[in-house]
This record gives C-alpha cells, structure tokens and sequence, in this order.
C-alpha cells in the first residue's frame, strides 16, 4: 500500500487490472475508430499540389537519409506521407504538410535537404516554405485559413 498526499492507493494486480484495463482499451480504440479525418480543404490542397510541382518540375535534388534523388522522384514519397497525414486527420494547411511530412524523415529523424544546381543544399522546409511566400505574394495559391 502506498500513500499519496491524503489518498491510499492500493497496487492492483491479476483479474482486477485486467478489469480495468480492459474496458479502457475498448474505449480508447472506439475512440480511435470512430475518429474521421476531414480532408484538406480545397485551397490548402491547391498549396500543397502547387508546392509538390514547384518541387517537381525545379530541376532541383533532394535529399534523404543521406541520397540525393531527382525532385521528380520526391513528389510521390511527400504525396504519400501526406496521405498518411491526411487519414489520421494530422494536417490542415499548408505549412503543417512542411513540418510534418516534407522536412525530414520519420523514420531517422534526419532534415530533407534541397539542392538546385551548383547552390548550397537547404533544409527542405526553408525551400518550400520560401516556394509558399512567394506563391502567396504573386497571387498563384490562396492563403491557408
């Protein structure tokens, strides 16, 4: 028995945890089923399908866990991931698709660089978030809400 402040706690083991637990779980994973991802609102996938293009058609390399690849190659593993995203209701503009899926990996935790031509390589979210700014500033996407 250990004692909390001014309450007692009692451990509880076997048929009773199992008790307790059990209907925890049930709720949490009818929670978790019954959640529904909303999906991107149309301005906000207009962003993202505009920036993959940028990327696409930029000549430009990426990099991940440590290999660059053609941009070209890039756009469907960022399409996929914000698929991921989007089914578990994870992002809802465009700067969130830049943090969560299109600046590092998941898997190593390492940042996605970006290479044009002979530059420097940059954080992949630098690169895109500059592709948004100037985007927004010439009128081709719409402002995320």
């Amino acid at each position: 028995m250990a004692a909390l402040g001014s309450i007692t706690a009692y451990p509880v083991s076997g048929a009773a945890a199992r008790a307790v637990r059990l209907p925890m779980l049930l709720l949490t994973w009818l929670f978790a089923a019954t959640a529904v991802a909303a999906p991107l609102a149309p301005a906000v996938q207009t962003e993202i399908d505009a920036l993959l293009e940028r990327l696409e058609t930029s000549g430009c390399e990426l990099n991940r866990n440590g290999t660059w690849y053609p941009a070209s190659e890039a756009k469907p593993h960022l399409q996929r991931k914000l698929r991921y995203l989007e089914d578990r209701g994870m992002v809802q503009t465009a700067e969130q698709f830049i943090e969560l899926a299109a600046s590092g990996s998941s898997m190593s935790g390492q940042p996605y660089l970006v290479r044009c031509g002979t530059g420097a390589p940059v954080r992949s979210g630098t690169w895109l978030l500059s592709q948004l700014q100037s985007m927004r500033a010439a009128g081709q996407a719409k402002s995320a809400p």
